[in-house]
């Protein structure tokens, strides 16, 4: 059973990056600032971007807010902050080479914070795009040493990609998300970056950007194995495919030909419409549509000719 008032809609947060582009507008239809927008937050409680509830009762209040006040929508799941972030990246510049700590350091050297577990499903990439996933050095020193005489090309492992792909960043895991590029990345609730090399490219002050190089060295996962392609392996039973299911988070794409049914026995089941239009539980819903399904939701109901990334505990 379902009823329309267990699922909420956000109101996403935009994020001027100087990467970014503009296919927020033309790809969703968003109503974006001026300027190169390179971040849609579209189901977020983080500080730094903390969604406001677009519609019913909770209307104009926060998602950390519901998440803090009412924390029996969301079955009791214990946390202090509401665990995922779902966001959409339109890179149409390269993103700097970057790598994120786990919780453990995170905890220890960001105030607290979480670290960054999270995973790319691409939504659209230009003829002959690369994406940068994983390294190619067998220790801190060899890292450091290709860094400094700038061997990158050595240095990085650079793969092809294509819409419909799929990667899992691990912390440690160095990664950049190349130019001409859409991705919907489902992460932890975290904005904690540490930057590798930036192109030596100057932010909005004119400065150039940070760098984090000793607490990239650090966190680094000097033993990981690094991917070959983006290619999903993982089957595809009746409409629905497992993309990754870990200690953070489980994502599906589903694809919707006619009705899908999708049952939920979570605290709660982000949603995002990445391709086509439907119905979500009787809701109309068109491509850029997030939905954030609570725990008195025990299933999606899903109607039309549409593609649905889903993420949840």
């Amino acid at each position: 059973m379902y009823v329309m008032d267990s699922i909420i809609k956000l109101v996403p947060d935009f994020k001027g990056k100087i990467w970014g582009g503009r296919r927020m507008a033309s790809d969703f239809g968003y109503d974006i600032p001026d300027g190169p927008v390179g971040e849609c937050w579209a189901i977020s409680a983080h500080p730094n971007g903390d969604d406001a509830i677009a519609t019913g009762e909770f209307a104009g209040k926060t998602l950390s807010w519901l998440w803090a006040n009412h924390r029996e929508l969301f079955g009791g799941c214990e946390g202090d902050v509401f665990p995922l972030l779902v966001k959409i990246i339109d890179a149409a510049d390269d993103l700097s080479i970057q790598v994120h700590p786990d919780d453990a350091y995170a905890g220890e050297h960001e105030n607290g914070s979480l670290g960054k577990k999270e995973c790319w499903y691409v939504l659209s990439a230009d003829e002959g795009g690369t994406i940068v996933v994983g390294q190619n050095a067998d220790s801190r020193e060899e890292f450091a040493q290709m860094v400094e005489e700038g061997r990158w090309s050595e240095l990085l492992n650079v793969i092809p990609i294509h819409a419909g792909d799929f990667f899992q960043i691990d912390p440690g895991c160095v990664h950049a998300i190349k130019g001409g590029t859409v991705i919907l990345e489902t992460q932890q609730s975290s904005d904690v970056t540490y930057r590798v090399y930036d192109y030596d490219r100057p932010g909005d002050d004119g400065k150039l950007r940070p760098l984090h190089l000793e607490q990239s060295l650090d966190v680094i996962d000097y033993a990981m194995k690094a991917p070959e392609s983006g290619k999903i392996a993982a089957p595809e039973v009746d409409g629905v495919t497992v993309l990754v299911s870990n200690d953070c988070y489980t994502v599906e794409r589903l694809r919707v030909n006619g009705e899908l049914a999708f049952a939920t026995p979570f605290p709660f089941t982000c949603v995002s419409v990445i391709e086509g239009e439907g119905t979500v539980n009787g809701e109309p819903v068109v491509k850029g549509g997030h939905l954030l399904a609570l725990s008195v939701c025990d299933e999606l109901v899903l109607t039309g000719d549409m593609t649905v990334i889903t993420s949840h505990l």
